[in-house]
């Protein structure tokens, strides 16, 4: 059902690399096996920051779909599916920016932040100021519930809700909205129709978080209502009109802590990353090679974990024994530095091996590749579909 749904997108940027796999790839795997998920490759968003240079796109959108599998996202779960196969997503975003406030836009942080980031960037384009609309336009289209976010995105969530709540406002109220919820409420029988009418008067008259909450439930427990029905009447319940577009919730994604082969944030603008599929041997090197403690710079000076980058890695690979082993030998010099790095070499290996097992069958035969996202995209396109069809009839556009 659709109030379960959880969306996410990525820009095509090329091979993934580990600091993405533990920041945000992790958690999709999760997610999946609790959650409807649809995941999708943000092609579009792509051109906000890179339009003078498409010709890159294409071959970063395969390998990124690839990597995707290689991490242990299954077609059989989740629907993979590339934002500008699915045309509705443009067109809901031409819709929505005819109600959107421009200053809206101006106040998202993100704005001013990447301005200043990406400074030999032309960045004066309306591409770049409503690419959050544009965000929206991706998750309101498929009335997603949850959308799994870093700390840093939750101001472009609360701006999806600030929109999806105006177009409800501003479309939810069709002619005779009110008998219409009345007449859908009928529908629950008559026992749960009079608990709907009194969840719906607590949390009116007294703001009853736990009544709307508890007819919220009741809701989501039928079924065979319409879906318009079901729609008014969670309109009616907040005593708004009926809804329309549905007000994601934000699942909040732990910021990755994987610093890069050079320490500092793991980023392909650095040029310190490991990739989901990078050799073996070019694994060993990086991580062999990683700065330490500058404390230690013979073997038998004592060095100290929490100045060392190699530590922040066995923090998330090691085991608690390994991390004491780690943290012991270092403060003592009873171990070298490239015994100390090898446990995470061994668990960063052990880590990609499936990843590269995974990927081999998708990169002797791209055409799995090409059909898993083609079928993605259809099954996508039939729930935008079925959004746009009652967002232009609320909006006067349903005419033949």
């Amino acid at each position: 059902m659709h109030e379960e749904r959880v969306v996410s997108g990525m820009r095509p940027t090329g091979a993934l690399h580990l600091g993405h796999f533990h920041g945000a790839i992790k958690n999709w795997v999760r997610l999946q096996s609790e959650h409807p998920c649809l995941y999708f490759v943000a092609d579009w968003h792509a051109l906000t920051t890179h339009y003078d240079t498409p010709e890159v796109i294409e071959a970063h959108v395969w390998d990124m779909v690839i990597d995707w599998l290689a991490a242990g996202i299954d077609p059989s779960q989740s629907t993979l599916f590339i934002q500008s196969r699915i045309p509705e997503h443009a067109e809901l975003h031409t819709l929505l920016s005819m109600i959107t406030p421009l200053g809206w836009l101006e106040r998202v942080p993100s704005y001013r932040d990447q301005q200043e980031k990406l400074a030999d960037r032309d960045l004066s384009t309306y591409g770049f100021l409503g690419y959050p609309l544009l965000q929206a336009a991706d998750v309101l289209i498929y009335r997603a519930r949850y959308v799994p976010v870093g700390e840093d995105q939750v101001p472009h969530i609360e701006f999806m809700r600030e929109v999806a709540r105006r177009f409800n406002h501003v479309y939810g109220r069709e002619p005779g909205f009110e008998d219409k919820a009345k007449a859908a409420a009928k529908k629950l029988g008559a026992r749960k129709a009079k608990l709907y009418m009194e969840f719906r008067t607590k949390y009116l008259e007294k703001g009853d978080a736990e009544a709307l909450a508890a007819a919220h439930s009741l809701l989501e427990e039928r079924q065979n209502l319409a879906l318009a029905d079901r729609e008014r009447l969670f309109g009616y319940l907040e005593g708004g009109g009926r809804r329309i577009l549905v007000e994601p919730e934000v699942l909040l994604t732990e910021a990755s802590k994987l610093p890069g082969v050079d320490g500092q944030k793991m980023s392909k603008s650095y040029n310190n990353t490991i990739s989901l599929r990078e050799d073996a041997e070019s694994v060993r090197k990086k991580i062999r090679t990683m700065p330490t403690d500058p404390a230690r710079i013979k073997r038998s000076d004592k060095g100290d974990p929490e100045k060392c980058p190699v530590w922040q890695l066995h923090l998330v690979y090691s085991s608690e024994q390994t991390r004491e082993w780690a943290n012991q030998g270092c403060r003592s010099a009873g171990i070298g530095c490239l015994e100390c790095k090898q446990p995470v070499i061994d668990a960063v290996l052990a880590e990609q091996a499936p990843m590269r097992e995974r990927a081999q069958k998708y990169l002797d035969d791209p055409t799995l590749v090409r059909n898993i996202v083609a079928d993605g995209c259809e099954k996508a396109r039939k729930l935008a579909q079925e959004t746009m069809r009652e967002v232009r009839e609320a909006m006067g556009l349903a005419y033949t």
